[in-house]
């Protein structure tokens, strides 16, 4: 048996070697029999991708997908050591596209295939794979429970956020005043940039769907004046920001309630939806806006902030999930979909709403997301203690891959805002001046 495993690993780093010579990597391969393979003539290996057992190579061979590498992964088969998938991708070099062609392909043979037939024991599916089918729904507006999704992505703890969350919890896209401002700096920078866009003045009722921790209702009632009311399916944040709002005494001003946003009542001068829209999935999204519509008075604003996928040429090729967006979806927020800003701005028109403003900020999140990533990691250890191994690497993966996307422009993220629809004038400035005077 020694003598077998020694040839597969001979094969395998000759392959390696090979690849070396087309990929040019900055980093280094470690197989599981802890020899290092520089992925580069002057590849460093301080940073590595590490392969820990010769059954990943046999996963792979048979079920060549995404989902198979991210299973590897969380299960700590594949891992990576001294950096994140952020640091790979910035040291991948120029030579992967058209790598097998350039290989010779006798040589990928002779090394792959002892590994087809060679596999070990059935391997169980990750605990954060298990999860998430019990967390699985129908995806009809009446069957749909968005609160077993919600809370299977935001009750992992408190503790485990606040690892890498700004100190008010703020779990959406920063406003970047200046790209090397903290995330701290840029979080406060979102929250005064969605009330100044609201207009939000003292008096008026102002309703926050997905409240989450509580940070944005918090800021509106302590700045603008507003009696603020929020909403969440998550217990885990609730609990956060009902001891934030006693802690801070706004008791009087602020409300969180779990509670679904299908069965809010009553009237509201303007309306945030945050980072909460890409819950409702797109087939609700009549229904989403319909009721937005009846909680708005004439003329009250909505601000809908929500990440994106670019638009396709037809429908059926939108709703076609890509391997790495399918992922997202199956492991992180079970029943999420994005819109493509197109759709959103459509569907507002339809339900009777008028669109005065919409603004991307790909590259804030892009930052945002990168440093929620470095913080993480930075933090690991403590982030195993409290939700495992398996879900830290899997949101460490998460967090990389998509501040890689939106630097790459497969995902985006819009701010739109928009007014119940009403005979005469909208009640807006002329310019959008008032937002950017401190």
């Amino acid at each position: 048996m020694t003598g077998k495993v020694d040839r597969r690993l001979t094969a395998v780093k000759r392959l390696l070697q090979q690849a070396a010579a087309h990929v040019g990597a900055d980093f280094g391969i470690r197989l599981w029999d802890g020899d290092i393979i520089p992925l580069g003539p002057k590849a460093r290996t301080d940073l590595r991708i590490a392969i820990n057992s010769p059954d990943v190579l046999h996963r792979l061979i048979r079920r060549p997908r995404l989902t198979t590498l991210i299973d590897l992964a969380a299960t700590g088969d594949i891992d990576i050591e001294g950096g994140t998938l952020l640091d790979i991708a910035a040291r991948r070099g120029e030579g992967k596209k058209g790598l097998i062609r350039r290989l010779d392909k006798l040589l990928i043979m002779k090394a792959l295939w002892p590994f087809v037939f060679s596999g070990g024991a059935k391997q169980p599916e990750s605990t954060q794979t298990q999860a998430y089918q019990g967390a699985q729904v129908d995806k009809d507006a009446a069957g749909r429970d968005n609160k077993a999704l919600v809370q299977f992505h935001y009750d992992l703890s408190n503790a485990f956020y606040q690892l890498f969350l700004d100190p008010e919890l703020q779990y959406s896209c920063a406003y970047f005043p200046t790209w090397d401002a903290s995330l701290e700096t840029a979080q406060t920078a979102k929250l005064d940039m969605i009330c100044r866009k609201l207009r939000l003045k003292p008096g008026e009722r102002f309703l926050d769907i997905g409240c989450g921790w509580g940070g944005l209702v918090c800021h509106a009632a302590r700045h603008y004046g507003v009696e603020a009311h929020g909403v969440t399916l998550s217990e885990a944040q609730l609990a956060f920001a009902r001891e934030k709002i006693a802690r801070l005494g706004l008791e009087d001003r602020v409300k969180v309630e779990l509670k679904d946003y299908r069965e809010v009542t009553g009237t509201f001068d303007k309306i945030a939806s945050i980072g909460m829209f890409e819950h409702v999935g797109l087939d609700n999204h009549g229904a989403y806006f319909t009721k937005m519509r009846e909680l708005l008075r004439p003329r009250g604003l909505l601000l809908n902030h929500a990440i994106t996928r670019p638009a396709k040429k037809t429908a059926r090729a939108f709703r076609r999930k890509r391997p790495e967006y399918a992922a997202i979806v199956n492991y992180i927020f079970p029943g999420s979909e994005l819109d493509h800003v197109g759709g959103s701005v459509t569907s507002l028109e339809r339900h009777g709403f008028e669109v005065h403003d919409v603004e991307g900020w790909r590259e804030h999140y892009a930052r945002t997301t990168r440093l929620w990533c470095e913080r993480l990691y930075a933090e690991r250890e403590a982030a195993v203690r409290e939700v495992g191994e398996a879900k830290t690497r899997l949101w460490l993966l998460y967090l990389a891959g998509v501040s890689l996307g939106f630097e790459r422009g497969t995902i985006g993220i819009f701010q739109t805002l928009a007014s119940r629809r009403a005979k005469g004038a909208s009640g807006l400035p002329p310019t959008r001046a008032d937002l950017y005077t401190p």
